[in-house]
């Protein structure tokens, strides 16, 4: 998914490549979890939940929890383990304890068509929700090939960390579309700046 998958308005990216990686997105190029409403939109649009997922007992709560695992998940990605406790350090046992809650349970149910879809037993709750992202960092962490593959997008000012799945492991931008196409504008008004006379 990519830029605009969720409600146009909140901006939300989903094209990281890992849902922890698209939690990092958040901050780009401002601070999106801001409001309950964006939230949802995320937690819908990155997958954690089943399209139509009630999230209505979403409350003011659930966005700083988010952002303070966001952060957590932004020093295991950029640090590197070190000796001693050190932020590295708390940030690991964080992310470890919030991902010992169960997550929600899926289930398949007949839609209307008698074909299946995954719907969730109840509403989840935040706790669940934010476990799913947790363990997404601990097997991307935990991954060594996976963590070979963690990229910084080469973007001006771009700060976006992605999953670099593609062939020969080329990928520059974190988003063709966003980034790159920003390259290639850049690129082509040098070019014609040089061939003015």
């Amino acid at each position: 998914m990519a830029l605009g998958t969720a409600a146009a308005p909140f901006e939300l990216r989903f094209d990281a490549g890992r849902i922890c990686l698209d939690l990092l997105a958040t901050t780009h190029p401002d601070e999106r979890l801001h409001s309950v409403d964006v939230l949802r939109a995320w937690v819908t649009g990155s997958g954690l939940v089943p399209a139509g997922t009630p999230l209505d007992h979403a409350d003011a709560t659930w966005p700083p929890a988010f952002r303070e695992l966001r952060d957590q998940i932004d020093r295991l990605v950029r640090g590197r383990p070190g000796s001693g406790v050190s932020t590295y350090d708390f940030a690991l046992a964080r992310v470890n304890d919030l991902a010992r809650t169960a997550p929600p349970a899926p289930r398949a149910v007949r839609d209307p068509e008698d074909g299946l879809v995954r719907r969730l037993e109840t509403p989840p709750g935040c706790a669940a929700l934010l476990a799913v992202v947790a363990r997404d960092a601990v097997d991307l962490l935990t991954d060594p090939a996976a963590r070979a593959a963690l990229r910084q997008c080469e973007g001006d000012n771009c700060p976006i960390v992605y999953l670099d799945t593609s062939r020969g492991r080329r990928r520059r931008w974190c988003s063709s579309e966003i980034c790159g196409n920003r390259e290639r504008v850049a690129r082509h008004r040098r070019r014609a700046a040089l061939a003015r006379p």
